[in-house]
């Protein structure tokens, strides 16, 4: 029952050597997380980890061909993990952007993380506005979703969280994705 939270625990306090990230083979992403304790595939899963602890408590990694956001066509034959994606859902801790952000190093190591820590914030939501909205209309699923969009010299990373009505986020995702791709997602998150 436990195993959820100490996986949960686990993330941010093991640092694994980042190898196999968005840029990789498919076969070079397989090889990395076997190797890596925290995202590493039970005996049916290959690119998509599930750890359950209970309804509650859920962990998923997802390693994707696809780029972050809508799906789009890319070219044949190119057979690179282009994203990969750490999901929470915690209704007893919750989730923040700060431990979505921890959960970097803890997956990818320090050379991900310190890339990450001075990537540059291109898109931050919600706005003012949307915030506004919500209030005006007295709607605070309007501005529910908080995140940001950060442009790193390797990566592009994707934050956010989901809010209850009552300010309480339980459930939030990370996605490490390669540079190529940022525009396409900002230009997606325009009205955010």
């Amino acid at each position: 029952m436990r195993k959820i939270g100490v996986i949960l625990s686990g993330i941010l306090l093991m640092a694994a050597p980042a190898q196999a990230i968005p840029g990789q083979t498919l076969d070079e992403a397989a090889v990395w997380m076997k190797s890596n304790s925290t995202v590493r595939p039970n005996q049916n899963e290959k690119f998509l980890v599930r750890r359950i602890n209970s309804s509650a408590q859920q962990f998923t990694f997802h390693a994707s061909l696809n780029p972050p956001g809508q799906l789009a066509r890319f070219a044949p034959g190119r057979r690179i993990i282009r994203s990969e994606t750490l999901s929470l859902f915690d209704m007893r801790n919750g989730v923040t952007l700060a431990r979505l952000r921890e959960s970097v190093r803890s997956i990818y190591g320090f050379e991900i993380a310190r890339d990450f820590e001075q990537a540059k914030i291109v898109k931050s939501y919600p706005t003012d506005s949307r915030i506004q909205e919500a209030v005006q209309k007295q709607n605070p699923q309007i501005a529910a979703l908080q995140g940001e969009l950060r442009q790193g010299e390797q990566f592009a990373y994707w934050l956010e969280i989901a809010q209850t009505d009552v300010g309480k986020a339980y459930s939030g995702q990370l996605t490490v994705f390669l540079l190529d791709d940022l525009e396409k997602l900002r230009s997606e998150l325009a009205n955010r």
